[in-house]
This record gives C-alpha cells, sequence and structure tokens, in this order.
C-alpha cells in the first residue's frame, strides 16, 4: 500500500526518524500488523527499510499514543481491544467525529463535494471486488478529506488519535467477514452535504461510526480478535 505521506514529491528533506513514523503509523492504521500479533523491531526496520535508530524513535512516539505496546525481547504489538475501551473509543469518536463533519460541511464548495464523491466511488468498487486494503485507504481518505475542511486541528488532531486506536481492529473484521457489511453510510452524507444540511450530514457519520463499532463488537462476541 502506498504510504499516504510519501516524502518524495515534498520539496523539503524529511528526516529519516519521520518517514519511519509516518510509515509505520500507516502500516498500524490499515491493520497491515494485525492486532496482539508481536513484531520484532529488526524486521520492522527491514520493512521500513529504515535503521534502527529511526525505528526506535517511531515505536518510542506510536507507544506513547497508544497504537503499539512493548512485548519485551525487542518485540512490540498493536494492542488487542478490550470491549471497554471499545466503548470508550465509541464514545469519543462519536462526539469529536459527527462535530467536525458538521463543521466542515459549512465550509465545502461543490467541487470538495465532487471530490468526496469520487473516493466514495471507490469504497462502493473496493466493497463489491472485496479489496480490504482498498476499502480500508478510501474510507480513512473519505472521513478525513470531509474533516479536514472543519478547519479546526485540535479536534482533527484527536479524530486521528482514535483512528489509529480503532483502525486495526476494524481490519481484523474484514478479513473475517469481508467487505459486504462494512460500513458506509457516506451517501446519506454526501446528500445532506449536497442539501445544504449540518445536522443530517453529523447524523450520517454517527451512524457510519455506529455501524463499524457494532461490527467489531459482534467480532469480539464471536471469536477474541
Amino acid at each position: 500500500m502506498k504510504n499516504l505521506r510519501d516524502p518524495g514529491d515534498s520539496p523539503r528533506k524529511v528526516p529519516t526518524h519521520e518517514i519511519a513514523y509516518w510509515r509505520l503509523r500507516d502500516m498500524i492504521l490499515f491493520g497491515q500488523i494485525p492486532p496482539g500479533r508481536p513484531v520484532t523491531i529488526q524486521g520492522l526496520t527491514a520493512t521500513l527499510d529504515a535503521g534502527m535508530t529511526p525505528v526506535r524513535e517511531a515505536i518510542r512516539k506510536l507507544t506513547a499514543e497508544g497504537a503499539l505496546e512493548p512485548q519485551g525481547n525487542r518485540r512490540v504489538s498493536v494492542p488487542q481491544l478490550t470491549p471497554a475501551q471499545i466503548d470508550e473509543l465509541a464514545f469519543a469518536r462519536m462526539a469529536i467525529e459527527p462535530k467536525l463533519a458538521s463543521m466542515a460541511s459549512q465550509r465545502l464548495e461543490t467541487k470538495d463535494i465532487a471530490e468526496l464523491a469520487k473516493i466514495d466511488a471507490e469504497i462502493d468498487r473496493a466493497i463489491t471486488d472485496g479489496d480490504v486494503p482498498r476499502y480500508m485507504l478510501n474510507n480513512y481518505r473519505f472521513h478525513f478529506a470531509l474533516y479536514e475542511h472543519a478547519k479546526a486541528p485540535i479536534l482533527l488532531s484527536i479524530a486521528h488519535s482514535l483512528w489509529l486506536r480503532f483502525g486495526p481492529s476494524l481490519r481484523v473484521v474484514c478479513g473475517r467477514y469481508g467487505t459486504s457489511n462494512l460500513p458506509d453510510r457516506h451517501g446519506e452524507a454526501l446528500a445532506a452535504l449536497r442539501a445544504g444540511d449540518p445536522e443530517a450530514v453529523a447524523r450520517a457519520v454517527e451512524n457510519d461510526i455506529a455501524q463499524g463499532v457494532d461490527q467489531i463488537r459482534l467480532s469480539l462476541d464471536t471469536v477474541e480478535i
């Protein structure tokens, strides 16, 4: 999967530790490291094509963010969510993200809505094709392409942090049950955006989040993630 923040075209020279951080963060966010499966630091240096020092720095930052936890013997893992943690994440996401969506809806132009519709079409194709990585990537793109228009950097930062904790478990659900029942209430959000109805946009995003949370809870009820 192409890294969303690949610095190859950037006019500034990006520090190696920053490159390692964003690449590892995307691996976690999109579920390339399954929750609970230990990975070695040495293995990550090979995967990220980075030295030991920048990888250790990336791990340190992501551990502080709650996206990784140490396992000893130079191993780390993505945490497995407990039911109580899922409840906390659901509460926080439903408090933050509908607000971001509502704020953003009041700033969007027609061209911005058209771009969101293109991303949603990619999501629909991914669901039809059973393409989990493409679904995960474009689902993320849709939400944050919308939220960034809110011009609320503190709320946006919180939302990114919540997705970093939530995304890996959603990827497990995708792999286990396929794409047919994945959260996709984006059509409702787009209709509300076109109608200029911020409250309806917020409701659509809240329903989308609730659907994803329900899928993860169902997975926990059947087989431990």
